[in-house]
């Protein structure tokens, strides 16, 4: 489905491992099955809490095709404790502003981050393969991770106590065992196959046309821009994103009739884009053509082996829920199976891993469908809807909250028991069971911070000073507002509702489980006890 100029950009080796030449299978803690942008946050991550994995990927080599595109904030916030955040932020094209247009005629705007004071942009735009390169950097800083290039997963026998997997290389096949085997191996995942798990959900039949072009294009603005009906593409949709590199992405909705090998033809894509682009000058460096799904699987906890990312769920592009879902999910699985492994916890608490993403899938899901649906209208009685909101968008604020051309990716906020239930009335705008909100401060030393990137990766109390300092418990952090961070402006006072003595207890994955006006020791306990599940 794709004809790509690009070649891949980065190459890497395949070497022999130890574990070919072993008489028995050699047993690992972890095993994570794709080297993509999930698979690689997982080692990372697992890595940074003390935890060991060999990562196994089929290939040799990242760059085929820019594929995911649009970073989150909170993606970025999490990728930024893994070690590359800022270098990402660096190197792609940051953006908060959208716009939608009727025909010729913009008819609604949006900002997804008018509020200032926060380390990481709303967004990003960065080709995927610079995303992969930084973490495979990153990875072979860690000597946690044994990274495994042109390793293809063949075989799996699961045990109560883990699996045994059967690799094939350029040498032959080889097995070993794992406690735990994590399958991160996309939308095609082999993993999933193995164990016989089918997806259940709607597979859309419109088609699309993506595109990467280089073009310079100081003059357009920076920002997304959807058109619904534009006149370089009547009846359909179009979508262009700046990128990196003088580059551009282009979505073109082309119908479901559509006929590939004949769309994938430059003397037929290049008049298209040129209708799009006018008198510019452009190159193309990669094209496809692509179908999407709106799917997941029933459970992503078997046993021992954990299903991440798009080999547990699947949706659209619009609204770039794909690769941030999926870099969530392996965070939220990252902090449980340390702290398993580690004795802090039962392996009930993996489950609350397929409670929370199941939650988050669904969600995602249901948004992406609901942007298909807005987007490729199925009926003329539909279209006619869809446009009367529209042009109602411009001088109505109830018809703005209905064009739907991608609700955009957020931070999931769990509805879960590992929270425990507020006891006291609270406002702003952090939630229960939603990730820490960002705030600029000053640390202890007198240079200026924010407050996410001091967090750290265990269990916090966050402690609004001017109150008693309760006795804490064994695995909690103590950090006091006012002493070892101070609100610079008031933005955490602002976004927590925070008031003196007040405390805020989060979890490793920077997610606020419990809160209260007068904090005591029992309290804290029995928080972090619930959080772990116990």
């Amino acid at each position: 489905m794709a004809a790509n100029e690009r070649k891949s950009l980065f190459h890497f080796a395949y070497r022999r491992s130890p574990d070919q030449d072993a008489p028995a299978p050699v047993r690992h803690t972890v095993v994570i099955v794709g080297a993509g942008p999930v698979g690689l946050s997982m080692a990372i991550d697992l890595a940074q809490r003390g935890v060991p994995s060999v990562l196994l990927d089929d290939a040799d080599r990242i760059g085929e095709g820019s594929r995911g595109l649009c970073y989150s904030k909170r993606t970025l916030e999490i990728l930024d404790r893994l070690g590359v955040g800022e270098k990402l932020v660096e190197m792609g094209v940051t953006w908060k502003l959208g716009k939608v247009f009727l025909g010729d005629r913009m008819v609604y705007a949006f900002d997804l981050l008018p509020e200032d004071g926060h380390k990481m942009p709303a967004f990003i735009n960065l080709q995927q393969f610079y995303l992969e390169k930084a973490l495979v950097d990153r990875v072979q800083e860690l000597p946690k991770i044994d990274l495994r290039w042109r390793n293809r997963v063949t075989g799996i026998e699961k045990r109560n106590d883990g699996a045994t997997v059967t690799v094939e290389t350029p040498d032959g096949s080889y097995r070993m065992d794992a406690a735990w085997v994590i399958a991160a191996d996309g939308a095609r995942s082999t993993m999933r196959d193995l164990l016989g798990l089918e997806f259940k959900g709607h597979t859309f039949e419109e088609k699309f046309l993506i595109a990467d072009l280089r073009m310079p294009a100081d003059d357009i603005p920076t920002e997304r821009r959807f058109w619904f009906d534009p006149p370089f593409h009547s009846g359909q949709s179009a979508l262009m994103h700046r990128q990196p590199d003088e580059s551009w992405r282009v979505d073109l909705q082309l119908g479901p009739d559509a006929d590939i090998d004949h769309e994938l033809k430059a003397e037929n894509y290049t008049p298209r884009i040129r209708k799009m682009l006018g008198d510019r000058d452009f190159h193309v460096d990669w094209v496809s053509i692509y179908r999407f799904n709106c799917r997941r699987i029933e459970r992503f906890v078997h046993g021992r082996v954990v299903f991440v990312g798009d080999a547990a769920h699947q949706v659209s592009p619009f609204g770039a829920r794909g690769a941030n879902s999926g870099i969530e999910d392996s965070e939220n699985l990252a902090w449980k199976l340390a702290a398993v492994l580690c004795g802090d916890a039962g392996e009930g608490l993996i489950d609350s891993y397929d409670l929370e993403r199941m939650q988050a899938a669904d969600e995602n899901i249901g948004h992406s469908t609901r942007s298909t649906d807005f987007i490729a209208p199925r009926s003329p009685a539909e279209r006619t809807l869809r446009n009367a909101v529209l042009s109602l968008a411009p001088h109505a604020e109830f018809a703005r909250r209905m064009v739907n051309s991608g609700r955009l990716s957020v931070a999931s906020i769990y509805d879960t028991p590992l929270s425990t239930p507020d006891e006291d009335c609270f406002g702003g705008s952090a939630r229960l069971g939603g990730p820490a909100v960002d705030a600029p401060m000053t640390g202890a030393d007198g240079k200026l911070c924010h407050l996410v990137e001091r967090l750290s990766d265990r269990f916090e109390l966050l402690l609004v000073a001017g109150g008693a300092v309760p006795e804490l418990p064994d695995g909690i952090k103590l950090t006091v507002i006012g002493r070892d961070l101070v609100d610079l402006r008031g933005d955490f006072q602002a976004r927590f509702d925070a008031q003196p003595g007040t405390g805020y207890l989060l979890r490793p994955d920077q997610h606020l489980c419990a809160r209260w006006r007068h904090p005591t020791a029992s309290k804290i306990s029995a928080a972090r006890a619930r959080a772990l599940a116990h």
